[in-house]
């Protein structure tokens, strides 16, 4: 396992448990799991993510996918004007059976 891997764990572990998310904390965690860890990653890991909420960030990440999908879509539904124009100019257009041949003639 990388070190990078094992230090995410770990802080998923240290919010799970509602433990402070520090380079010592997280030094510790992957030690007991026999995970060999420089302190360097330890402590970038406690810097970004000091004063934060990892689960609401985690949650927060994954409402953005839907919603986000779901706004185009909601926009297209409220407008039913838009299908009923398509509609009228593609009858006004020719099509190639009016004119007397086909694609297998």
């Amino acid at each position: 396992m990388s070190s990078e891997a094992a230090v995410s764990y770990a802080a998923l572990i240290l919010a799970d448990a509602g433990s402070e998310i520090s380079a010592d904390n997280l030094l510790s965690l992957t030690k007991a799991a026999g995970v060999k860890v420089d302190n360097i990653w330890a402590n970038v890991y406690a810097k970004a993510l000091e004063g934060k909420d990892l689960k609401e960030l985690l949650f927060a990440f994954g409402a953005a996918g839907p919603a986000a999908a779901a706004a185009p879509a909601a926009a297209a539904g409220s407008s039913e004007a838009a299908p009923a124009e398509e509609k009228a100019e593609s009858e006004a257009e020719e099509s190639d059976d009016d004119m007397g041949f086909g694609l297998f003639d």
